[in-house]
């Protein structure tokens, strides 16, 4: 087996810039203060940073190194810390390397975050096989940061086995964590028929499993009964190509009591071990990396549209049109786009 340190030559074109030549081989060697300044690399919007950023992404990518990426997601309060902590000590008991980004809520008027995973997760981020890394969520839809799928790329250079995404609530938008994940994850609480109401028929779909979090002491009943309803849901929703027989399925976990926990991780390797026989999981990571391509191509373009003074100016002036009522959203999106020659 080829050597992925070895496969990735210093002497590339693609790290001839001096900061990304010391951060390859030690992030390779899987140094975590590399990954950390990797990882405060991809996430910085100064465009020299999004120069090296590329160029580092683009030298590990001959790495050819893989791990299995499960996304997280749940309503507040479900116990989505103590459950990755108890989780991730599981797996790193069983000499498996745990990466977890975890995406804190970011304030809309300022920007910060409380970034608190470290704090939430103690145990956890003493591990030596286990690293973790908060990052604000930048108010993108989901809870999912812009750059955390480049984070998750550099923890997979890094040699790490799984990568846990943590995201912020549940909505619509977890199709952004979907777009980035191996495993979809919905982490739920005990409770009765009016909350399984609310949960969203597209967070339903979306989810691979779903986990029914503080299955102990005098909540376990309600547990249970809470894992047959989602079952009883989860059989009522159109049988999907990617999934073998049995899948998806609710199961009952206490984080607390770290019960349940081997079991549900049994069942996700059994689903990506079928997905890959299958080559659903292949299939799945190139839709992905080409979604994000053309995310990319999006975004920045909307930064030179930004970038260039006159569409600028031009943008600014439609904009205050539509505000005023003056102009049709639609009708002035014509216009700067007859603008622009598109």
């Amino acid at each position: 087996m080829t050597d992925p340190i070895s496969a990735v030559s210093v002497s590339d074109p693609a790290v001839s810039d001096p900061l990304v030549a010391d951060l390859v081989p030690r992030i390779l060697a899987g140094e975590r203060r590399a990954l950390a300044r990797a990882i405060t690399l991809v996430e910085s919007g100064r465009a020299d940073h999004r120069a090296q950023a590329a160029a580092l992404l683009e030298a590990l990518a001959g790495a050819g190194r893989q791990a299995l990426r499960i996304g997280l997601s749940g309503t507040p309060g479900v116990g989505k810390s103590t459950f990755i902590e108890a989780f991730g000590l599981m797996l790193t008991g069983q000499g498996l390397k745990v990466a977890v980004l975890a995406v804190d809520p970011s304030s809309a008027r300022s920007g910060g975050s409380i970034l608190g995973d470290k704090t939430r997760m103690e145990r956890l981020s003493r591990d030596p096989m286990a690293f973790i890394r908060p990052s604000p969520s930048q108010a993108q839809l989901g809870g999912v940061a812009r750059r955390t799928r480049e984070a998750v790329a550099l923890c997979e250079a890094a040699g790490f086995d799984v990568v846990l995404i943590e995201t912020v609530g549940v909505g619509q938008s977890e199709t952004l964590v979907a777009e980035m994940t191996d495993l979809f994850i919905l982490l739920m609480a005990p409770a009765g028929g009016d909350e399984l109401q609310g949960v969203k028929r597209g967070i339903m779909e979306m989810a691979d499993m779903i986990l029914v979090n503080k299955a102990d002491g005098d909540l376990k009943p309600a547990a249970m009964r809470t894992v047959s309803d989602y079952a009883g849901a989860l059989r009522l929703l159109r049988k999907r190509s990617q999934d073998p027989e049995g899948f998806p399925k609710a199961l009952p976990v206490s984080a607390l009591e770290e019960q349940g926990l081997k079991s549900a991780w049994d069942e996700m390797s059994t689903l990506a071990a079928w997905r890959r026989e299958h080559g659903h999981f292949d299939r799945r990571r190139a839709a992905q990396a080409r979604h994000w391509f053309e995310s990319e191509v999006r975004e920045g373009l909307l930064a030179r549209l930004h970038r260039d003074p006159v569409i600028r100016a031009k943008m600014d002036a439609l904009g205050a049109a539509v505000a005023r009522g003056e102009a049709a959203p639609a009708a002035a999106a014509a216009e700067m786009l007859a603008a622009l020659g598109a």
